[in-house]
């Protein structure tokens, strides 16, 4: 086959990456100082393995973080059951400590090299992919070229294209042709999205839907479950889930204008990054509200106002407590967190106006009744007051949200369906039995 054109700004990047080399082993290092790198696994986001390779077909499924990978597993389990080994990589390490006890039989995790071509280059040589997926907008070029230059089909899958990431795009467009050009498919999220896609080069494109409304609800531990919902019990409970700063602000707030009409309320708190509890407490503190951080072992007793649950993986059990869930990153310009999962676990959903990220499925709830938009901290404690002064009110916007989500699905079938003739290939080419 002939070698695709490389453009001169791909290959400026190319080389400029190969040059910055060691700047970027200095980056690697300031993040294990700042808590985040494992510095056990290190070496592997330089393409050093931390695990040999099993004998095999393998599949590679990269994710940038927690929600991009979670969303992935769903396939992960699909293709171990049809023989594959599924190597899952990403690039945190909240991802990295959520997904250990998470993975199926037949698959691994690693976390991916960077985007520097000696890195991706001695990545591939140990792991040798038989096929490689990336997960909504996860497109670095040098690994692009390397998986084109050694004939390893690449499928973005759950592809996720902002307007905003368009417009950067099309500054670049021969840039932005030579990238897609070498994707074997791009299965997306929505039509818009397939259409900005479209207008940027790639050639092949498909709507698969999106795999987070088919992903399963997260897990809790039940024992935990079973201790915290008998210490809650018969309280006014809400939750305030993946906050982002500036929003505990607007939480704390709320819990202090509702406090007296709703007593024994209890705010649950879970920020977006754990590292952030004790600043939240120390929020609280200020506010003289009296606040219990469970990493530390605290529990929420009954003179508790705030219990600050700054863990990793535990979102799961805290949407079982909620029946009323504030979703983060939705205040602050953030784009907004995914309301899937408290709507899949029977939660009334409130937000706020930013959720680009996850905008179909906000669209879907508001269409639904199932998720009701909020402006700003005075405008949360309104709408958290209603819903937990109207049991049946907030028992329907929840039973709405469940039935949303729950018609979306079907993103997982179409994505494997997608994936056949690649797997077939294998088959053909005698590496799957």
């Amino acid at each position: 086959m002939r070698p695709r054109p490389v453009p001169p700004l791909l290959r400026a990047y190319h080389y400029g990456l190969i040059a910055l080399e060691p700047a970027l082993g200095g980056l690697l290092a300031w993040r294990r100082r700042k808590g985040k790198e494992d510095p056990v696994r290190l070496p592997e986001r330089v393409g050093r393995p931390g695990k040999p390779r099993p004998a095999g077909p393998l599949v590679w499924a990269h994710g940038a973080s927690i929600g991009e990978v979670l969303a992935l597993l769903p396939l992960v389990q699909r293709l171990t059951r049809r023989g594959f080994t599924v190597l899952v990589t990403s690039g945190t390490r909240t991802s990295a400590d959520l997904i250990a006890g998470r993975l199926p039989r037949g698959a691994l995790h690693q976390f991916a090299p960077l985007d520097a071509p000696r890195y991706v280059a001695r990545f591939l040589d140990h792991w040798r992919p038989d096929l490689a997926l990336v997960a909504e907008s996860e497109l670095w070029p040098n690994t692009i070229l390397a998986l084109d230059a050694r004939q390893v089909p690449l499928i973005l899958v759950n592809g996720r294209m902002s307007a905003r990431s368009a417009r950067g795009w099309e500054r670049t467009p021969a840039l932005a042709r030579a990238v897609l050009a070498r994707i074997a498919v791009c299965l997306v999220q929505t039509p818009e999205e397939a259409e900005r896609f479209r207008d940027l080069g790639a050639p092949r494109v498909a709507v698969s839907g999106n795999l987070k409304f088919d992903a399963p609800p997260p897990p809790a531990d039940p024992g935990a479950l079973a201790q915290l919902a008998a210490m809650v019990r018969g309280r006014p409970v809400w939750l305030a889930a993946s906050t982002h700063p500036g929003e505990e602000a607007a939480v704390i707030a709320a819990h202090r204008h509702l406090a007296p009409r709703h007593p024994g309320l209890l705010t649950l708190v879970v920020p977006r990054h754990p590292r952030r509890g004790a600043e939240i407490m120390a929020a609280a503190a200020s506010a003289s509200l009296r606040a219990s951080r469970r990493s530390e072992g605290g529990l929420p007793d009954g003179r508790t106002d705030l219990y600050v649950a700054d863990t990793v993986g535990e979102l799961g059990l805290f949407f079982r407590l909620a029946p009323l869930v504030f979703m983060g990153g939705s205040l602050a310009e953030h784009g907004g967190q995914n309301p899937i999962e408290p709507a899949r676990l029977d939660s009334a959903i409130l937000h706020g106006p930013h959720v680009a990220n996850f905008a179909q499925a906000y669209a879907v709830l508001a269409e639904a009744g199932g998720g009701l938009p909020v402006t700003d901290g005075a405008t949360l404690a309104e709408a958290a007051g209603r819903l937990l002064a109207d049991p049946a009110r907030r028992d329907a916007t929840a039973q709405a949200a469940h039935r949303a989500v729950a018609a979306c699905g079907g993103a997982l079938d179409r994505t494997m369906a997608a994936l056949e003739p690649f797997i077939c290939q294998m088959k053909i080419a005698g590496r799957l039995d």
